[in-house]
């Protein structure tokens, strides 16, 4: 264990940054998971605009890369726009 004190603050600091990280995380895979098992092209672009949103919110606060998080909207923006060709 630490016996600095600023050493004891950043472990404080770190506990919340990575409590925090897992939350914003959980709630970008389950959106992500939405646009995937969408049905119909109406529903999944209307999820699609909610997971750019957080994606862009996750990737300002460096949680994750801004490429992952370009990569991830365009792959799910060619998902949708697949669905876009079938129906």
């Amino acid at each position: 264990m630490a016996h600095h004190k600023s050493a004891l603050k950043r472990i404080r600091q770190s506990r919340k940054t990575r409590l925090y990280n897992r939350t914003s995380k959980k709630t970008l895979k389950e959106a992500i998971k939405s646009v995937r098992t969408a049905e119909n092209f109406e529903v999944a672009s209307e999820n699609l605009k909610k997971v750019t949103k957080i994606l862009d919110k996750v990737s300002a606060k460096k949680i994750i890369h801004k490429n992952n998080a370009a990569n991830k909207k365009a792959k799910l923006a060619k998902l949708v726009n697949s669905l876009k060709a079938t129906s």
